[in-house]
C-alpha cells in the first residue's frame, strides 16, 4: 500500500511542476516566394502559365500575396550552342493584389505559349521586377510518362486507419527520368528511375485517413529534373502544412530563384556573392499525365 502512495505522490509531483516553455521562432524580413510549377498537358493548345507571388511570413502564418513591377518569360531556342529564336510571354496580374500572373489578354499581341513549341530546345527565363528589385529563374522542358493504371489497395503501412493506392508506370529507357507525384491534399512524393529504368513499375501509397465510399482522388504524374528532384525532395521532407508546400516554408529551402539587382555579370547568377540576398520558390514546366481514383 505504502507503493501505491508513493507512486501517486510522485506522478502529482510531476504533474505539478511542469513549466510553460517558450520557444524563440527565428524572425527574419520578409522574402519573395515564388510558385511557378506550371504543368503542362501537351494535347492542349498553349502552355498553362500561372506565376504566384507572395512575401514570407514567420512559422505561424501563411505567405501574403505580393504585386510585382513586371513579370515577363523569356524563351530561347537554342541550335547547339547558338539562339536562333527569341520570344517573350508577358504576365499580368490577374486581379490586383492576388499576386497570380498570367499571360496578358491586353497585350497588343498573343502572350500565351503553344506547346507545340515544346518538341525542340527551348530554354525558358522568368524574370520579375519586385519592389526595386530584379529576380531571375532559368528551366527547361521535361517531358513525363503516363500513367499506367491506379488501383485501390486494402493494405496498411502503421495502422488501420489508411487508405492504400496502387499506381504503376512505365518508365522511358532512353533517358535517365526523375518523377513528381501529386496525389491531391497537398501530399507529394518524389522517385527515380535508377532502379527500374526503363521498365514497369507499381508502388503503393498511403493515405494517414479513411476515405468515404465513392470519394475522387486525382493523381499526377509530373516530369522532373534532378535538381527540381532534390529541391522536392527537400521540401517534402520539411513541409506538412496542408495550405500546400510554397505556402509556408518550415525552412530556408533554396531553389531557382535568384536576386540578380546587384549582380553586373551576366553570366553570374547564383548569388554567391551576396549568399543573404535570395527569394524562395521554384521556376519550373513539366509535363503532366493526370488519372482519377473512385474510392470504394
Amino acid at each position: 500500500m505504502k507503493k501505491y502512495i508513493y507512486l501517486l505522490v510522485v506522478l502529482v509531483l510531476n504533474v505539478a511542476c511542469e513549466d510553460v516553455i517558450d520557444v524563440e521562432v527565428p524572425n527574419e524580413e520578409p522574402r519573395l516566394v515564388v510558385d511557378a510549377l506550371i504543368r503542362v498537358d501537351i494535347d492542349e493548345q498553349f502552355i498553362p502559365v500561372e506565376v504566384k507571388l507572395s512575401l514570407s511570413s514567420d512559422f505561424f502564418n501563411n505567405n501574403t500575396p505580393t504585386s510585382a513591377e513586371t513579370v515577363v518569360i523569356q524563351y530561347e531556342e537554342y541550335e547547339g550552342d547558338r539562339v536562333i529564336d527569341t520570344r517573350f510571354s508577358n504576365l499580368a496580374e490577374l486581379e490586383p493584389g492576388s499576386g497570380i500572373y498570367t499571360p496578358d489578354p491586353n497585350f497588343d499581341s498573343d502572350q500565351r505559349i503553344p506547346t507545340n513549341i515544346l518538341d525542340r530546345n527551348w530554354v525558358f527565363n522568368l524574370l520579375i521586377n519586385h519592389q526595386g528589385r530584379r529576380y531571375l529563374a532559368t528551366t527547361k522542358y521535361v517531358p513525363a510518362v503516363p500513367i499506367d493504371s491506379v488501383v485501390q489497395g486494402d493494405g496498411t503501412l502503421f495502422n488501420d486507419d489508411e487508405t492504400e493506392i496502387i499506381v504503376t508506370f512505365t518508365d522511358d529507357p532512353e533517358r535517365d527520368s526523375f518523377y513528381l507525384f501529386d496525389f491531391s491534399f497537398s501530399e507529394f512524393l518524389v522517385t527515380e528511375d535508377k532502379f527500374y529504368k526503363g521498365q514497369q513499375f507499381s508502388f503503393s501509397y498511403f493515405y494517414d485517413k479513411i476515405f468515404e465510399p465513392n470519394t475522387e482522388i486525382e493523381i499526377g504524374l509530373m516530369g522532373a529534373d534532378q535538381t527540381f528532384f532534390n529541391y522536392m525532395d527537400l521540401l517534402i521532407e520539411q513541409t506538412t502544412n496542408d495550405a500546400g508546400i510554397f505556402s509556408t516554408p518550415v525552412a530556408t529551402v533554396r531553389g531557382n530563384v535568384f536576386d540578380i539587382t546587384d549582380i553586373d555579370n551576366i553570366d553570374v547568377s547564383d548569388s554567391v556573392g551576396q549568399p543573404n540576398i535570395f527569394p524562395l520558390g521554384y521556376f519550373a514546366i513539366v509535363q503532366e499525365y493526370k488519372d482519377t481514383l473512385v474510392i470504394q
